[in-house]
């Protein structure tokens, strides 16, 4: 198993829609959550829309472990950790917990990012600045 090195940390209102019937943060979108914070990590790198040349990340997985209940109001932080990349895809992790209980890990994520040739449908070697960004978040955390 790869090992992960953390890589970016956001946070983000809960909304008063995020709520389902049940009066709890609903399911779905601690995905929308976990998507956000990676979205918002390729912006940081300038590669939230791809790299210009018709390519970019798409999910081929993603998975979330509810451990405890969010709820409105307040603010969820979203923390992201990158593992070790391969030719053409890299595994994230995420952790939710809240602003004002950040001792508590309310859920855990995770997705597999594959860079792909969108007009051709097929993966394509990750992107030097990429590869460069976690690589160098292993170094960070090994310093």
């Amino acid at each position: 198993m790869s090992e992960y090195h953390a890589v970016f940390e956001m946070s983000m209102p809960i909304r008063w829609g995020d709520m389902d019937a049940f009066g709890h943060v609903n399911n779905t979108v601690y995905f929308r959550y976990m998507e956000q914070v990676r979205i918002s990590w390729f912006e940081q790198l300038g590669i939230a829309g791809g790299n210009g040349e018709g390519q970019g990340p798409v999910i081929v997985n993603a998975s979330m472990e509810f451990l405890k209940q969010l709820h409105y109001p307040g603010d969820v932080v979203g923390r992201m950790s990158v593992g070790t990349p391969g030719r053409s895809s890299f595994d994230t992790a995420f952790e939710l917990t809240r602003a004002d209980d950040p001792g508590t890990v309310y859920a855990r994520g995770a997705a597999r990012c594959v860079w792909i040739d969108y007009a051709a449908g097929k993966s394509v070697p990750i992107p030097d600045l990429l590869r460069s960004t976690i690589e160098n978040a292993a170094l960070v955390k090994a310093a």
